[in-house]
């Protein structure tokens, strides 16, 4: 197993969805002397969590004049979220990074290419990147066990509170945690982790009312037969905050098929 080198803890805070501690690690990192491979991997997952912060402007400010690609492809992915309608020139710049031969053995470019194949909805070119970091091995295991259904739910709570209980609860641990418990048929708890995921994500910034907790909670509720009432509260946060969320459009839609095929009835 490799040490842990001045990373470590970046990283680790990164992938579990400490954003803003991994940025405070970032800038304490900086303040100590490393080789420049490390300190370029640095200055990207400081970017990295920059972006899932939804710090989009500082993002394009320090990515787009680096000369690293792999900064100026987070700058790209930082357009394409902050507007949309970039996509077509967005994909014209990533190909012209891609096209560099170094860019095959350049795996953070790779995952970032993918990342932004698959918010332009470019499904068939997106790439598939891999890292065998540990706290990913665990995350990836707790999802396999997930997939596996009720009888694998268990293993897969036991590693995601293992991973809370060392390095904190975050908004997505807590998710990943509602809803082992969901498939493990204790909506209870699930309910307990997404209220505290709820909270945090509350908390201001750019994650406020995070649309994932709310989507886990209006499922939850319903598995739990709470009332119309109540489900609506969670609906409505979604719809104001995250209409652009395809858990909200599919509701549209649906909604839209049904008042389409109501009318028909009434006008008989």
């Amino acid at each position: 197993m490799t040490e842990p080198d001045e990373l470590y803890t970046l990283r680790a805070q990164y992938w579990l969805g400490h954003y803003s501690l991994a940025l405070d690690e970032g800038r304490q990192a900086a303040r100590r002397p490393m080789p420049p491979h490390l300190k370029s991997e640095r200055e990207e997952m400081m970017l990295r969590s920059q972006l899932a912060l939804g710090q989009y402007d500082a993002v394009i400010s320090e990515g787009g004049g680096s000369p690293n690609p792999t900064l100026q492809a987070l700058a790209l992915h930082a357009r394409l979220l902050g507007d949309p309608s970039t996509s077509s020139s967005v994909l014209d710049s990533l190909k012209a990074i891609l096209s560099s031969p170094e860019a095959a053995s350049n795996t953070s470019l790779q995952l970032i290419a993918c990342h932004i194949y698959l918010a332009a909805n470019h499904i068939k070119e997106a790439l598939q990147c891999a890292d065998e970091d540990s706290v990913l091995a665990q995350l990836g295991c707790a999802h396999l066990s997930v997939a596996y259904g009720r009888s694998k739910a268990e293993d897969a709570v036991h590693i995601l509170s293992g991973l809370s209980e060392q390095y904190g609860p975050s908004v997505l641990l807590l998710n990943s945690l509602a809803v082992a418990n969901m498939v493990g048929g204790k909506y209870e708890l699930a309910e307990g982790n997404l209220n505290e995921a709820l909270q945090q994500s509350s908390g201001g910034g750019a994650n406020a009312e995070d649309a994932d907790t709310l989507v886990n909670l209006v499922v939850c509720m319903q598995h739990m037969g709470k009332s119309s009432n109540e489900i609506g509260k969670y609906l409505g946060m979604l719809r104001e905050g995250h209409g652009g969320h395809p858990f909200v459009q599919g509701l549209v839609q649906v909604e839209g098929a049904f008042e389409r095929e109501s009318h028909k009835y009434l006008s008989a």
